[in-house]
Formats: C-alpha cells, sequence, structure tokens
C-alpha cells in the first residue's frame, strides 16, 4: 500500500506524462525513457491522459469516418 501512495505522490509534469501517452500510442519508446518516466511520472496521471487521448483519437476516427461517407 506505501508503493501505491509513494508512486501516487509523484510530482510529473503534465506535459511529460502527455509525451509518455503519445509515445506509448505509437508504440516506438526507448527503454532508458520509458524507465525514467517510470520513476518520475504518476501513474494517475497517465492513466487519465491516456483515456483522455483514446477519446481524442475515438472521436477524431468518427469524424473521418463521417466525411467519407458523408462525401462519397
Amino acid at each position: 500500500m506505501s508503493d501505491l501512495r509513494e508512486a501516487t505522490s509523484r510530482r510529473g509534469s503534465i506535459v511529460d506524462s502527455f509525451k509518455a501517452v503519445a509515445w506509448a500510442f505509437f508504440g516506438v519508446r526507448r527503454r532508458g525513457a520509458h524507465e525514467t518516466d517510470i520513476a518520475r511520472l504518476n501513474p494517475l496521471h497517465l492513466v487519465i491522459i491516456g483515456f483522455v487521448c483514446l477519446g481524442l483519437f475515438v472521436g477524431a476516427l468518427i469524424l473521418v469516418v463521417r466525411f467519407v461517407v458523408g462525401a462519397a
């Protein structure tokens, strides 16, 4: 339980968390950068940003499909 509290008390920037999630979406990440992110970033922030990015990605796909189907 103390490990969870320690992990959620980390203070990583939102920009760094967004970059880590963006690299995860592409599936390309260096091992050293990944380990640095794991040690520095708050996992709760990563989960929240991951869901936000997932929603944006799905929304963009829906808009593209509507544009293509509507233009046909």
